[in-house]
């Protein structure tokens, strides 16, 4: 699929993956800039009191996720690799603070015998600053990646208790492998270091970098 060629986010091969929001990101900029640190490797943290505090948030909580308890974090950082992929049971919106790339692909194609995915199947997108984008349930990500080189600011808005630490951890087999945390299925590479975690060991072909 050309994993390593730059598409832009406004570009039609992205809809499959999500869709760009009608948001005005002034005030998260404003905030991020304010209140989230800028750490040379990458930070996520799920919930961020003052960005929760905005009138951007309600909008989300409100319009995007219809009523849903929501929390709104962020990952800033700096990062190359894509190293893992994720997804959830539940759209993500993530709003770019900075210029920044996200490394997408389809929970499709996912081979339901191994649970392995080859990373020849993603897909670069180019996100500038003051974009918000919806990325749908069935979409695979992980952490942004850095544009020119520059560090990102990231926020992030997922059902509330998103990424927390399971209080029930079910029986390893099938699907139940991929779950890392709530909400959240994992695929991490083998190149990732992962797997002393506990990640499921399954992308195949190419760490991909930027």
């Amino acid at each position: 699929m050309g994993a390593n060629i730059m598409k832009q986010v406004t570009e039609k091969s992205f809809l499959k993956y999500g869709k760009i929001l009608d948001l005005d990101c002034k005030e998260v900029i404003a905030a991020m800039e304010t209140y989230t640190p800028l750490p040379d490797g990458v930070e996520y943290i799920p919930s961020e009191k003052h960005l929760e505090s905005l009138s951007s948030f309600a909008k989300l909580r409100d319009e995007v996720y219809g009523g849903l308890d929501i929390e709104f974090g962020y990952c800033n950082g700096a990062n190359h690799v894509l190293n893992a992929v994720e997804y959830h049971r539940s759209s993500e919106v993530d709003i770019a603070a900075t210029d920044l790339i996200l490394i997408l692909g389809w929970q499709q194609d996912i081979d339901l015998t191994t649970y392995a995915y080859d990373t020849d199947k993603m897909e670069m997108f180019f996100v500038p600053k003051g974009t918000a984008v919806e990325l749908y349930a069935t979409t695979l990500h992980y952490a942004p990646c850095s544009a020119d080189g520059q560090k990102f600011r990231c926020g992030v808005i997922l059902p509330r208790g998103t990424n927390e630490a399971l209080e029930q951890v079910p029986q390893r087999q099938g699907e139940n492998q991929l779950l890392f945390a709530a909400n959240k299925w994992l695929i991490a590479h083998p190149e990732s270091g992962l797997d002393k975690d506990g990640a499921f060991i399954g992308l195949v072909g190419e760490n991909l970098t930027v």
